[in-house]
């Protein structure tokens, strides 16, 4: 009857100064962090003291940031960071137990290149790399890669589907034991621990095999953002963790039972599958000086800034022309995170919230939940979604840093361990032993039925 009470799973989600829109005119904040590398590692220092089980590093291969002019785009401060690749192979060495997650696009990328850096830092760390997958939702982005604008939603998922069948087959080019460097019989591998992918598909045509060895973890761990349709039956089919963003208790329990659900739909094993909402928590000593610290950050938000993180939350619908202090229009459909779209016009309806109320309640959670006050209060509402199936753990948003990531690490971590609900030293040396997935056998992925969309998603 006793057993051994299930725990968290943390993600440390650092967005350079902070996740809180005006983060980097903070009096703590470091606004040129984005490119100092020694502000990144002492980050990770933190997260990892705080036993969280993977460092988290978003990107974009373009400025997202939506902005008419060079006067608008210099009010935002947020938009340079380092390639992550390059960023976490650095950072690998400075480590030795947090997983090491970082953000690349199937739109922008080609498989052989992605299975190549992701198997690289696997190795480099020592089995703690994971992929954030992601189909990349602006036509900045798509700018920047020969075209005038995005692909349509269902065609970015129909890449993605055919890529991942790539970029795990190249993943598994190799047997575990393949490479023997048998010097004294001349043979550097089995040639039968030898497999070449000869990939020939709608996207994509790839010979391979990889030329690197099959890497500590199999595969580095999937973790996949989409909530929509298309990005639930696509996590379903692929990912292992799921990142989503949810407002209330009912909406993230639905979310959750019905990711788990569909896993189930395509064989595979749901606990293998950890849900992870995003939580912005601003905390302190006492409720008065949490709400005093999200009071500061909420004065420096520019309105400029403002309308246009609204604007790019609805996934660049124009809505200049309408009122700040009337409602929010209906909207009309987006190329962009429909998802996220439906989120922040649900919110919007559910409140009775104006345009400038509705910018000012996301210009810190940008739709994931917040929470504001005391360490106790923050492991509540922490608790309360992980007894109550709605997460498996979250992905915590520090809204300044380092001051953010040092309040939660130091007065949360110890809140949930008291409970018993995290834990006070790393069960393992790679992001899967921490997480609790399972190591994939060579082929594991082409084992599961293949991914062809929406079809499969179950309320």
């Amino acid at each position: 009857m006793g057993g051994t009470r299930r725990t968290l799973r943390l993600g440390a989600f650092l967005l350079t100064p902070g996740y809180h829109v005006a983060s980097w005119r903070h009096p703590t904040a470091r606004a040129d962090g984005g490119l100092d590398f020694a502000h990144y590692r002492e980050l990770l220092h933190t997260a990892e003291r705080g036993k969280f089980d993977m460092f988290f590093v978003a990107d974009g291969v373009g400025i997202r940031t939506p902005y008419r002019d060079a006067d608008e785009l210099s009010r935002w401060g947020r938009f340079l960071q380092f390639d992550p690749l390059t960023l976490l192979s650095a950072l690998a060495v400075h480590t030795t137990h947090i997983g090491l997650a970082a953000t690349a696009s199937t739109t922008y990328n080609e498989p052989f290149h992605i299975a190549r850096k992701f198997a690289s830092i696997d190795h480099l760390s020592a089995g703690r790399a994971a992929w954030n997958i992601v189909t990349s939702v602006t036509d900045a982005e798509a700018r920047n890669f020969n075209r005038d604008s995005q692909p349509d939603h269902a065609s970015r998922y129909h890449r993605a589907r055919e890529f991942m069948e790539v970029v795990t087959g190249l993943w598994d080019s190799w047997d575990d034991d393949a490479f023997g460097y048998d010097k004294e019989s001349g043979r550097y591998f089995e040639p039968e621990g030898m497999h070449v992918l000869d990939h020939k598909g709608e996207h994509f045509s790839v010979r391979g095999p990889l030329n690197v060895a099959r890497s500590p973890q199999g595969y580095p761990v999937l973790i996949q953002a989409g909530a929509s349709a298309d990005g639930q039956d696509f996590a379903a089919r692929w990912a292992e963790v799921v990142f989503t963003a949810a407002q209330t208790l009912d909406e993230a329990r639905t979310f959750y039972r019905g990711m788990k659900r569909q896993a189930a739909a395509y064989g595979r094993d749901p606990g293998q599958m950890k849900v992870m909402p995003g939580l912005f928590p601003v905390v302190g000593r006492t409720r008065a000086e949490a709400e005093d610290k999200y009071a500061v950050l909420q004065e420096l938000v520019d309105p400029v800034v403002g309308l246009g993180l609204l604007t790019q939350l609805l996934g660049d619908v124009d809505i200049s022309g309408s009122p700040l202090d009337g409602p929010l229009p209906e909207l009309p459909p987006t190329q962009g995170s429909t998802s996220r779209q439906q989120l922040v016009y649900d919110k919007a309806r559910r409140e009775g919230l104006t345009i400038k109320e509705l910018y000012r309640s996301l210009t810190g959670g940008r739709g994931h939940r917040i929470v504001i006050g005391t360490p106790q209060d923050v492991a509540d509402l922490m608790e309360e979604w992980f007894d109550g199936e709605a997460a498996d753990g979250f992905n915590v948003m520090p809204p300044v840093l380092p001051e953010g990531l040092d309040d939660f690490v130091d007065l949360v971590v110890p809140e949930l361990q008291r409970r018993g609900l995290f834990r006070t030293e790393y069960e393992s040396t790679t992001l899967r032993g921490n997480l609790g997935i399972d190591r994939p056998a060579r082929g594991a992925a082409a084992e599961l039925p293949l991914s062809t969309g929406p079809s499969r998603v179950q309320e």
